[in-house]
């Protein structure tokens, strides 16, 4: 059971810093953070789907210069999400309901995951990391996560979030998200690994509620793919 955890630890950190996401903080005047979270959780009940192209960058101890790469978001409510980095893409990341699918188009391979009930709760508790700031409810948000900072500069919330799933904090113990307050929309995520790197992503050219096909969060494994389930018992 260790060696399983383990596993999966390793096997999300890599996950998650393949294909993204988390937040930015800085001390900045106090206002009503309240009237903001209000606010921005109304939001999400209007957000059916959103695109945004973002610049992902990647700071490490080991290197003097960060690593940067473009991708590119696709968001469906309530739960279905497609990340591309690099372009064209080097990984994608699909998921809907309860599955998910990491692929590697060049290298013809791809990583099938379970997601919702089927998964192991610490793979649950992870997996909310990647949808932090898309919220379903004020309650669903506050169970997952502890506000350590909020505060508010130049039109631009900033919070820094702490995983109360303990699994997750041996991981990442705290997410950075920055969000507009004219328009509720996210602007930058940051994750701070619990090895000290970080990965952050700018978004931009963000379209909220445009048309997207079904087509865009399914995907069908080609004959000539070999495909994996990494926490399959």
């Amino acid at each position: 059971m260790v060696s399983f955890r383990s596993d999966m630890a390793k096997k999300i950190i890599r996950i998650v810093l393949a294909i993204s996401l988390l937040w930015l903080v800085q001390r900045a005047r106090a206002f009503d953070t309240n009237v903001f979270l209000n606010g921005w959780f109304a939001a999400q009940t209007k957000l059916h789907t959103l695109t945004a192209d973002f610049v992902q960058t990647r700071t490490l101890k080991t290197l003097t210069v960060p690593l940067t790469a473009r991708g590119r978001l696709y968001f469906a409510a309530p739960g279905s999400f497609r990340w591309e980095l690099g372009q064209p893409a080097r990984t994608i990341a699909l998921g809907q309901k309860d599955e998910m699918y990491v692929i590697y188009p060049m290298l013809k391979r791809a990583e099938h995951y379970a997601l919702g009930e089927k998964a192991p709760k610490d793979w649950r508790d992870a997996m909310a990391l990647l949808q932090a700031g898309f919220p379903h409810s004020r309650a669903e948000f506050e169970g997952q996560f502890q506000i350590l900072a909020l505060a508010e500069t130049n039109g631009v919330c900033q919070m820094s979030l702490q995983p109360r799933s303990s699994f997750a904090r041996q991981m990442m113990p705290e997410l950075r998200l920055a969000v507009a307050t004219n328009d509720f929309s996210l602007r930058t995520t940051e994750l701070v690994i619990v090895d000290g790197s970080n990965l952050r992503n700018d978004f931009s050219n963000i379209v909220m509620n445009p048309p997207l096909g079904e087509d865009v969060f399914h995907w069908q494994p080609p004959a000539d793919f070999k495909v994996t389930e990494p926490f399959a018992k």
